[in-house]
């Protein structure tokens, strides 16, 4: 990589994100340029572009922003967070197995342990406790999705705790698709929510569905894999402002499908690719991968709101 000062587009263009993404990082986290010439905005260096990436790349893998902030400001060489907490609650204090969560609060590892014993009824009245309190964007960033990426890494460790990931999985839908109809938005359904084709992790997708409810935003959620004519005969006879199309890893991510959505009839305003499947290099113009669900959630809603303005007279 040359050694050049870069703009602030031309950083959201190499890590695949928004200009408004990282005035945000810069304004709540300090991940801002700091090169500076009198007279002109200031640029990133390549300092500054090496910890936006560490930012990037944690916040793709469930770590909440403001702590993969305070890792990327260590520099890009960090280890993972919460590895050695991990390391050291791999086995609980009576040696049976533990979900790992990280630097999750106290109710993260109370759902863990709930998620041990398998006790849906606390499971799932932990979740809606926290949704009560915290919404959905907070409960998913804060505590589901600690827990399930634990549940994960344990799973690719020792191959066991399926049944534990199975039950939390549909604790977890149950209490999102609850929750999104008891806010049963009365707007028009303007977004159009899709997993990838042969995609089948749907649940941020899900979580992402609950939000838009909670905020009043209309929705419809087609779920998981759905393959391109589908998706592309519901874009056609709806015309949604926003289509998000989910991709949890790699092998799912196929640009052709956004490139799809891009040349429909009734080409939607924005085309989102949300999930750490997609990389940056391969979408295609035009489309935007949020970094988190609290972005996915705010660009849906301003393309709705922005089509659904009154015109001026």
């Amino acid at each position: 990589m040359a050694d050049e000062a870069l703009s602030a587009g031309a950083v959201a263009r190499r890590l695949g994100v928004a200009v408004t993404t990282l005035r945000t990082w810069h304004q709540r986290y300090g991940l801002g340029p700091s090169e500076h010439v009198p007279g002109h905005h200031r640029r990133y260096t390549p300092a500054d572009l090496a910890r936006l990436e560490v930012m990037r790349r944690l916040t793709a893998e469930g770590v909440a922003p403001a702590e993969a902030a305070r890792w990327a400001r260590q520099g890009p060489d960090v280890a993972r967070p919460g590895a050695d907490v991990r390391s050291r609650t791999a086995v609980g204090r009576d040696g049976g197995p533990t979900i790992p969560v990280g630097r999750a609060g106290p109710a993260a590892r109370g759902l863990a342990r709930a998620a041990l014993r398998l006790d849906s009824v606390a499971i799932s009245e932990t979740i809606a406790r926290a949704i009560a309190t915290d919404g959905v964007v907070a409960t998913w960033d804060g505590l589901l999705r600690p827990v399930l990426v634990g549940i994960g890494e344990r799973h690719d460790a020792t191959g066991g705790l399926v049944e534990v990931e199975h039950l939390v999985s549909r604790c977890v839908s149950e209490s999102l698709a609850a929750t999104a109809r008891a806010a049963a938005p009365a707007g028009p359904p303007r977004i159009l929510l899709a997993c990838a084709d042969e995609e089948q992790h749907s649940l941020p997708l899900e979580a992402l569905a609950a939000a838009l409810a909670e905020v009043g935003a209309g929705y419809r959620m087609l779920g998981a894999r759905v393959p391109v004519p589908a998706l592309l005969e519901a874009v056609n006879r709806t015309g949604p402002a926003a289509v998000v199309v989910w991709s949890h890893t790699r092998t799912t991510a196929d640009p052709g499908q956004l490139a799809a959505l891009l040349a429909a009839h009734r080409r939607p305003l924005l085309v989102l690719a949300a999930g750490p499947g997609w990389q940056a290099d391969t979408l295609p113009a035009g489309v935007v991968r949020p970094v988190d669900l609290s972005e996915a959630l705010s660009l849906a809603v301003a393309v709705r709101d922005a089509l659904d303005r009154p015109a001026a007279s």
